[in-house]
């Protein structure tokens, strides 16, 4: 394939990212398989995670509009809402965070580093987030052209045709980590919540032409929803950039992994996450990685991949994420005495 023509876009990610062999924990629970990470939790400190991928190029793009406010939205600890956060403060841009949820009594985890981000936040009761949001987007936009300005509104997640080309340039990286791994065909698993980032890694390896097969372990809704909302995803990036190549990837989904709902993690994704610290040293959250990370391993043991050697887990991020759910976490303390 000739050389993928990419947008503008500004930098803001420590790239490229490494692709990390999991020994340990191919050993414990890889049935002969081969377990790695790509390590997107190191694209950045507060920019960390998959999130600043896309905003490389949504900021780019404001920037080009003329605009001088980003307005997003999530979830009150929303890893996407904190890196937009610090991405506009990197940028010389003001920030408007619209929340899912009532303010917390204690500002912890992303929501403090939100604040100290200087973002404007406006928190709303979960049933008015939900069916108010586009008339929120309006509102705040209008307010903002109001006073002369001009605001760029962001979708969850950052997830669009815009936000795809985050992971549908990360394939190129992904291309070389292969090749630097002696990799000659391995499933992928990520994380999917807003279907962005599944979009672009499933869009990318059809256009660099990787030996990759995508799969979204779903942390919300189900299987029909992300393979709706990948379609669209690609849809509107097909839409925006009416040069790009003709591609028409199989969208993926490991179902059934939600648990009781966003962000509510069972006893066994906590202990997962403990397991894999103490064994590789690598940090997942209870939202999104550590769901996945159970999701990869269920479908492992069910012979899900038999097909190939190699399985490559992409670390979304979300290490803020543990902390407000510290709680949850059944700990056996060490102590040493002298």
């Amino acid at each position: 394939m000739a050389a993928l023509e990419l947008p503008p876009r500004v930098d803001l990610a420590r790239r490229p990212t490494p692709l990390h062999y999991l020994a340990r924990a191919s050993e414990r629970w890889g049935q002969g398989h081969r377990l790695w990470v790509k390590r997107d939790d190191l694209s950045g400190c507060l920019l960390s995670g998959n999130k600043v991928r896309k905003l490389e190029f949504i900021v780019a793009h404001a920037l080009a509009e003329g605009c001088d406010t980003l307005i997003t939205c999530g979830g009150v600890q929303s890893n996407h809402c904190r890196a937009t956060a610090f991405a506009g403060a990197q940028s010389g841009l003001s920030v408007h965070l619209l929340l899912r949820g009532e303010e917390p009594a204690a500002s912890e985890g992303n929501f403090l580093l939100d604040q100290l981000a200087g973002a404007t936040i406006n928190c709303y009761p979960k049933r008015q987030y939900v069916s108010e949001l586009p008339d929120l987007f309006v509102h705040w936009q209008e307010h903002y052209a109001r006073l002369g300005r001009k605001a760029l509104a962001i979708p969850t997640g950052g997830s669009d045709g815009l936000g795809a080309w985050g992971y549908i340039a990360a394939c190129e990286e992904l291309k070389a980590d292969l090749a630097s791994a002696d990799i000659d065909s391995a499933h992928l698993v990520t994380a999917t919540g807003s279907g962005g980032t599944q979009a672009g890694l499933t869009l990318g390896a059809s256009l660099y032409g990787l030996p990759l097969t995508v799969w979204g372990v779903n942390v919300c809704d189900d299987e029909q929803y992300f393979l709706d909302k990948v379609a669209a995803d690609s849809a509107d990036w097909r839409s925006r950039f009416p040069a790009v190549p003709p591609v028409s990837p199989e969208v993926r989904v490991l179902d059934g992994y939600v648990g009781e709902g966003y962000g509510v993690a069972g006893p066994e994704v906590f202990a997962l996450i403990a397991e894999l610290a103490a064994l590789e040293g690598l940090l997942l959250d209870p939202v999104y990685t550590g769901k996945a990370f159970q999701g990869m391993l269920a479908e492992l043991a069910a012979g899900r991949f038999r097909d190939c050697r190699d399985i490559i887990f992409l670390h979304t991020g979300g290490v803020f994420g543990v902390f407000p759910q510290a709680q949850n976490f059944k700990l056996a303390g060490a102590s040493v005495r002298g």
